[in-house]
């Protein structure tokens, strides 16, 4: 059975009133981590769409202070997009994949007999993308997160610590200019910080651990061992076969875990 838009949309829609300023939308958009919010009148209906470009578009173009003076004058209904592309929750995905495509933009606002209940965007079709594959979950390979949080060793610690907070990482990977390893900063590296303070010219370099690597092709049983015996929560990925080069990723003890929890694992097994 095909899937509609209501199978993928988020439901529920972030809003900001026409005279909200550019710093309220900028509040807005990070309290709830979306890249746009719906501009709707006093009833509640949809007048247009203001995304995180458009106020990227303002900072840069607030290069002096008569500009900015009159960038903060700006409202939401002076930046935002009109009108707002719509698409019903009950046509099928592809309908609305080519809607996208058509208007060459990145999310429609989800209606249900013309009264909007939600939003699509390109992130959600990703996500489906990812989904439908069902992973092997065999190797480190198999379950490790591409993705990895870096930073050089001259970063000043302050700065590590906002990166991991804004990434919602408990590590950040310090490498140098080749993006050979040099060594980790954690949470708990950070933790004697708080009663001491932190003096702006301290680097990562100065603070970190070394890193514990684990190749791409070792078991999950390999990696859980080595974090057991070293109280590591987390295992560099590398490629024994190019020990210098750029780290693939990085897998860690919730990675194992999730594996623990998939429904066909030997852990929910009742026989």
């Amino acid at each position: 059975m095909a899937k509609l838009v209501r199978d993928l949309m988020h439901t529920g829609l972030i809003t900001c009133k026409p005279n909200a300023t550019m710093g309220q939308v900028a509040v807005l958009l990070n309290q709830h981590h979306v890249h746009a919010l719906i501009v709707t009148d006093r009833d509640g209906r949809a007048n247009g769409i203001i995304s995180d470009f458009d106020l990227m578009a303002g900072e840069w173009l607030s290069s002096d202070s008569e500009s900015l003076a009159a960038m903060r004058k700006l409202t939401a209904s002076d930046l935002m997009t009109q009108p707002v592309n719509t698409v019903e929750a009950n046509i099928p995905l592809t309908e609305a994949v080519n809607l996208l495509s058509e208007k060459g933009v990145s999310r429609l606002l989800v209606t249900d007999n013309e009264k909007p209940v939600g939003i699509i965007s390109l992130s959600d079709f990703v996500s489906s993308i990812a989904s439908a594959i069902k992973p092997k979950r065999d190797t480190v390979g198999d379950v490790m997160s591409d993705a990895i949080l870096v930073c050089r060793g001259k970063t000043p610690v302050a700065s590590a610590a906002r990166a991991m907070t804004s990434a919602g990482w408990r590590s950040v990977l310090v490498v140098d200019a080749k993006g050979k390893i040099l060594g980790v900063v954690s949470g708990h590296d950070l933790l004697r910080f708080v009663k001491e303070g932190v003096d702006e010219k301290l680097v990562v370099r100065n603070v970190m651990h070394p890193a514990l690597t684990i190749d791409l092709h070792s078991s999950l049983r390999e990696a859980a061992d080595l974090m057991i015996q070293n109280h590591h929560h987390r295992l560099v990925v590398v490629d024994k076969d190019d020990p210098d080069a750029f780290p693939l990723g990085v897998i860690s003890s919730f990675d194992i875990v999730a594996e623990m929890a998939q429904p066909d694992s030997v852990w929910q097994k009742t026989s």
